[in-house]
């Protein structure tokens, strides 16, 4: 692909205002001083839709959102840099605590910004992401050098995939299958599966015991 091409871009975010919005900063982003200009390609509702148009697209940066139904933000990411080691994640949140930035940095995302950043931060980002140059919000980064300042001390959750977390949170507050399905946009055969990995991996033997176990150690 040229140089002088659009940088090829996925916008996925489960809010359409948010997605309208992102197209409109982008399309009036041009190329300023010889630089890319940029091209929305398409667009993604979920992390599973982010993943199959990621497939059929090819865009050269994926702006990913965390919070999605279905397969979240986190998991798209890892899948999407599975397969597609040439497209760039560029996760653009309103979530800035540890556990997030951290995700988000050992599924693949080049990236990692905030919401409230300015258009012109957004841009930027971007273009440096087609180039397979990071960015990382100053607060992701404050994040990450307390991390490696402070380890985290091991939690008994580490093992936990952030969607299997998810399940156990609502598992520990007496949420059925079909409740937790509801509530995360699942079917109850994807959540019966969520709930058969992670009994092992606490090393209890069914959901009463994986309830319990959250609530003792404190799963936030």
């Amino acid at each position: 692909m040229s140089d002088a091409s659009p940088i090829r871009v996925l916008i996925a975010d489960d809010h359409q205002l948010v997605r309208e919005g992102l197209r409109m900063i982008l399309a009036d982003a041009g190329s300023a001083a010889g630089a890319r200009g940029i091209e929305v390609v398409g667009e993604a509702a979920t992390g599973d839709e982010a993943v199959r148009e990621c497939a059929r697209l090819h865009p050269d940066v994926v702006l990913m959102d965390l919070q999605m139904p279905g397969m979240n933000g986190i998991e798209a990411t890892r899948a999407i840099r599975s397969a597609h080691d040439a497209c760039a994640v560029l996760i653009l949140t309103t979530f800035d605590d540890d556990a997030h930035v951290r995700a988000a940095i050992q599924a693949g995302a080049l990236g990692f910004i905030l919401k409230d950043v300015l258009k012109e931060e957004l841009v930027r980002a971007i273009r440096a992401a087609a180039v397979g140059a990071p960015t990382l919000d100053p607060r992701a980064q404050q994040h990450l050098m307390r991390q490696i300042a402070e380890p985290s001390p091991a939690s008994p959750f580490d093992g936990l995939t952030p969607r299997e977390r998810d399940v156990l949170r609502l598992i520990a507050q007496g949420a059925s299958n079909k409740e937790i399905a509801a509530t995360l946009f699942l079917s109850v055969g994807t959540v019966k599966g969520y709930v058969s990995a992670l009994l092992p991996k606490l090393g209890v033997g069914d959901r009463t015991q994986a309830a319990l176990f959250a609530t003792k150690h404190g799963l936030e």
